[in-house]
């Protein structure tokens, strides 16, 4: 079956995400990209299930994953920050160890896209996206752009698909 047969049987079905903002500084009022995921998710008829605000901590992140991959109907989890190699950066370590499934495509194609916006500096970031307990997991930079850059050009366009991919059977 092609991507576009799986496309028309995924249909465009609304998505149940949660979004989880991983910053030191950031305060729910000062969170940009929570007021861009929960606008654009919405706008386009997707639910928002959860929000949490954590900070760059291995144990939150953890504790995070294992809550809201434990909600009813949470389909997808949209990690933003903690993305880099700096010393505080912790989030793509603990995610990659929870998943199942990984998707180094989209990764890939993230730093790519981010190549041609940014330069050389698109190497810094460990985007990651896969699969655990049936939840897709993905994880952004903290930048408003970047995250904008992923939904729209990668996520946005396939979402009800990546979604139907993960819990199909068969």
């Amino acid at each position: 079956m092609s991507a576009d047969d799986h496309r028309l049987r995924a249909g465009d079905a609304p998505v149940t995400a949660a979004i989880v903002t991983v910053s030191d500084s950031r305060t729910p009022e000062t969170d940009e990209n929570r007021v861009y995921l929960e606008a654009r998710l919405s706008e386009l008829g997707h639910k928002i299930a959860a929000y949490r605000l954590i900070k760059d901590e291995p144990d939150q992140v953890a504790d995070v994953i294992e809550e809201l991959a434990a909600l009813p109907g949470v389909q997808i989890i949209f990690f933003n920050g903690g993305t880099g190699i700096s010393p505080r950066d912790t989030t793509y370590d603990v995610i990659s160890r929870y998943l199942e499934k990984t998707l180094p495509g989209f990764g890939e194609l993230f730093r790519m896209i981010s190549y041609q916006q940014i330069g050389a500096a698109a190497m810094l970031s460990r985007a990651t996206a896969g699969v655990y307990r049936n939840v897709l997991l993905v994880s952004m930079p903290g930048s408003t752009n970047a995250v904008k850059t992923a939904m729209e050009q990668l996520i946005l366009p396939e979402i009800s698909h990546l979604a139907w991919e993960v819990v199909r059977k068969h």
